[in-house]
Order: C-alpha cells, then sequence, then structure tokens
C-alpha cells in the first residue's frame, strides 16, 4: 500500500479489525520509510449488476428503487421488507449474474411476499402486474384461495396418514 504522505510504495499492518458490520476490513498501517501512520479499507470488489428493463433499456441494479417498491407494499403490515430486500439483494450478488431482468426480479419480490404476507403480496402484484381492472385483481385472489385450500388440503392428508 503506498503511503499517503512519502509516496513510498511499502508499508506495514499494524492491526486490522472488521468494519461496517463485516463487509469491509479496516486496516491500521504504518510508512517504514517516513513514519507516518495512515489507516486503509479493504472492500469486496462487487461485479455491478445490470438490469434490463421491459422496453429493453439497461441501468443498474439500485437496492433503493427495489426497497422502495417493497416498502410501499408492506406499508403497515407486519412484515420485514428490510429483511426482504436484504435476501433479495444477497441472492442477485452470490448469483454470479451481470444481467437481470426486471421480471426476474419482480418474481422474486413477490415470491417472497406471498410467503410472508398476502395482503402485501396483492399490493405489489396488483402495481407489478398492472391489473387493468377488477376481475383482474379477483383471478388473482381466487388463484391464492385455490392456492390456499390445496395447501390445506395436503396438510390434513399427511397428517391423517401420519
Amino acid at each position: 500500500m503506498k503511503c499517503p504522505c512519502c509516496g513510498s510504495s511499502d508499508s506495514r499492518v499494524l492491526d486490522s479489525r472488521p468494519a461496517n458490520e463485516g463487509a469491509s476490513i479496516k486496516r491500521r498501517r504504518e510508512c517504514p520509510s517516513c513514519g507516518k501512520r495512515f489507516t486503509t479499507y479493504e472492500i469486496v470488489d462487487s461485479v455491478p449488476i445490470v438490469v434490463i428493463k421491459k422496453d429493453g433499456s439497461h441501468e443498474f441494479f439500485d437496492e433503493r428503487k427495489l426497497a422502495g417498491g417493497i416498502m410501499r407494499a408492506c406499508q403497515k403490515r407486519p412484515v420485514d421488507a428490510n429483511a426482504i430486500v436484504a435476501e433479495i439483494v444477497a441472492e442477485l450478488n452470490n448469483s454470479l449474474v451481470s444481467e437481470i431482468s426486471t421480471k426476474e426480479i419482480g418474481e422474486r419480490v413477490m415470491e417472497k411476499l406471498r410467503a410472508r404476507d398476502e395482503v402485501s403480496y396483492v399490493r405489489f402484484a396488483s402495481v407489478y402486474r398492472e391489473f387493468k381492472d377488477v376481475d383482474t385483481f379477483l383471478a388473482e385472489l381466487n388463484s391464492m384461495i385455490r392456492s390456499r385450500s390445496r395447501r390445506g388440503r395436503a396438510g390434513k392428508e399427511s397428517g391423517e396418514k401420519a
């Protein structure tokens, strides 16, 4: 690491510790040439994810946009929206993809919301799927009801066999 004072390309690490909740490492260094001490931060260099929008345009993934949509859907609901955002961001970073469509991101959000809170799910789906009228809205609700009743029957059947 180059010394910021004298420009020497040699320095020695005096102390290392985690920083930013483990997202980086803070290192205290000393330059053997001039004796000056300085601090550096080491972070993981992640590949930026590009989002392919519905119109075909591309833009860098913005966690704030994702959080905004999820927060609106979960407003006044018993859902930890930040946890959902963190899960999706972690999944995207761990997937090693460099491009993802808004459709795929939206489906991931809906999957997580549906598992946690049906009201938040319907709120998000109504905007994401662009429900045009009440019939479209009712079709989605009926689909949820059918799915719930299938899960209920499957649970009873497995309980009877045990």
